[in-house]
């Protein structure tokens, strides 16, 4: 490869899974479940799941009749997981 093109950096597609991906893994990290990139640790921030997880039920209410179907089923994939997540380290429902 010449210089200029061994430098560029890598671009993923812009696709509906590039708007819900990093909401859905910041939320993973506030719940607990995936280390903090930055601090190395897992540490639980539920409010602040919470709010993420609002911000995709946001989401889902404002793109609703917008969505391929594969995205529509994403997103509802994402949301179920990351509540059931929720629920669970909320301590309000046992899994």
């Amino acid at each position: 490869m010449k210089g200029k093109e061994k430098d560029k950096e890598f671009l993923p597609l812009v696709d509906f899974s590039s708007i819900v991906l990093p909401f859905y893994t910041q939320a993973l990290v506030k719940l607990g479940e995936v280390e903090d990139p930055i601090t190395k640790k897992k540490e639980e921030n539920l409010e602040f799941a919470k709010r993420l997880i609002d911000l995709l039920d946001l989401l889902k209410k404002k793109t609703e009749g917008n969505l391929e179907k594969k995205e529509k089923d994403f997103l509802e994939s994402s949301i179920y997981q990351l509540k059931m997540l929720y629920l669970k380290k909320a301590n309000i429902i046992k899994l």
